[in-house]
């Protein structure tokens, strides 16, 4: 079996360098075209690969066909990391310049390759549940410095274990998704009594999401190599966030509505496969974790994140902030292992956010709440625009990318507009 990962391999189909979707990529989705019900793809280049046009002429028999028409990747999952890995090794076969197979088969080419610009692109997996954690020591130390002060910045139990939140499946929405300024109570420091409105102080979160493709059982525990296996991908997330309305209600249970409205996730799911080669050391951890969360492998990746705000009248997104996926504290497979440690049952389709990225520098900062530190350094933008939070109108894209030798392995983008209230 040859390497699906070789930085030699190339496509019959042309890829720019700079472009997410190199042949050693090949991430999923569900798209839609022509008036077809929405099914499975694969980006290549520009363009998406129809998985179950190659399925039906017999091209890829790595499972029933008719898993490729579902319209979400979790039957898919569902048959586990052997079948993950040979269908991404045949599609690999299948694109490489040198294989004939469907390079010089033109009717095929025309019914299974279709320019992305013609396509639309779905919520990639039914999301069975959502979890966000709080893993980035730097976004927890520049939270806990802004309300309680450098001396009491991360709370006792923040260095032994992975921190998180149920949050909603059920506004879970694919990137493009509107999304409408939240209302809630609000008590502001210097008022007796809370009133009900549009929040105020509206926030991104620039997260990844962890893909869970297999389940675990209710009372099983689970190791690190098994929660490896679990993984079937990540996405980029946006996990929208009204900070007036938390601070009010988070005492004593944590995130409630604050984060309930809408959480954004990019429509391809990059495997954990393909980010194999850029896997590295997470930072070092003191204390060292208990014996059920210790890792003998690196589950970092180097993998850079950039976002774009558009804002008021700019034509177009100005980057604020670039950081990295290799600073979180706690790495998804510690994530995993700790959502699992209780006996929680987990659940093929469930979702993990990361918690907010940030670095340790200022231009690393995951969340307006960081970048304008709580409102009293506003973020300049060309035009003489300032934001402290975001107004309705505004526009925030996320991209993410590892970088190869020649090629790159990104996750396209994740955007959304903030509507009115009403």
């Amino acid at each position: 079996m040859f390497n699906p990962n070789d930085p030699k391999l190339r496509s019959f189909i042309s890829v720019d360098p700079a472009s997410d979707f190199p042949i050693q990529n090949l991430p999923y989705g569900v798209f839609s075209a022509n008036g077809l019900a929405p099914r499975l793809g694969i980006a290549i280049g520009d363009y998406v690969l129809d998985l179950w046009e190659l399925a039906q002429e017999g091209r890829l028999d790595v499972c029933e066909p008719a898993v490729f028409a579902a319209t979400s990747l979790n039957a898919f999952m569902a048959l586990g990391p052997s079948v993950w890995t040979r269908t991404r090794v045949r599609i690999s076969e299948l694109l490489r310049h040198d294989h004939p197979e469907l390079r010089d088969n033109d009717e095929l080419r025309k019914l299974a390759l279709l320019p992305m610009k013609d396509v639309k692109l779905h919520l990639p997996f039914t999301v069975a549940g959502y979890t966000d954690f709080y893993s980035s020591k730097e976004h927890a130390t520049n939270v806990g410095v802004m309300f309680r002060g450098k001396e009491n910045a991360l709370q006792p139990n923040w260095l032994h274990m992975p921190i998180g939140y149920n949050g909603r499946a059920s506004t879970v929405v694919v990137s493009g998704t509107k999304v409408r300024r939240p209302r809630g109570q609000l008590k502001p420091p210097n008022v007796d009594a809370p009133s009900f409105g549009p929040c105020k102080r509206l926030d991104f979160e620039l997260e990844m999401g962890v893909v869970i493709g297999q389940p675990s059982a209710m009372g099983e525990m689970i190791s690190e190599s098994r929660a490896e296996e679990m993984i079937f991908g990540f996405v980029l997330l946006n996990d929208w966030s009204a900070r007036d309305i938390q601070q009010w209600e988070y005492v004593p249970l944590g995130p409630f509505q604050a984060k309930a409205f809408a959480t954004s996730i990019s429509p391809w799911v990059v495997t954990r496969e393909a980010l194999e080669p850029f896997r590295l050391q997470g930072p070092e951890q003191d204390p060292v974790p208990l014996p059920y969360l210790r890792q003998a492998r690196p589950n970092n990746y180097d993998l850079t994140l950039e976002i774009g705000l558009r804002a008021g009248a700019m034509n177009e997104a100005q980057s604020i902030a670039r950081t990295n996926f290799k600073y979180m504290y706690w790495s998804s497979v510690q994530q995993l292992m700790h959502h699992a440690s209780s006996g929680c049952a987990m659940n093929a389709g469930d979702l993990l956010g990361s918690g907010t990225i940030s670095g340790p520098e200022k231009t690393q900062r995951g969340s307006l709440l960081e970048i304008s530190w709580n409102g009293t350094e506003p973020l300049e933008l060309p035009g003489g625009i300032k934001r402290s939070f975001l107004e309705d109108g505004d526009s925030l894209v996320m991209r993410g990318w590892c970088q190869g030798d020649g090629y790159r392995v990104g996750f396209g983008e994740v955007e959304g507009t903030i509507v009115a209230a009403g």
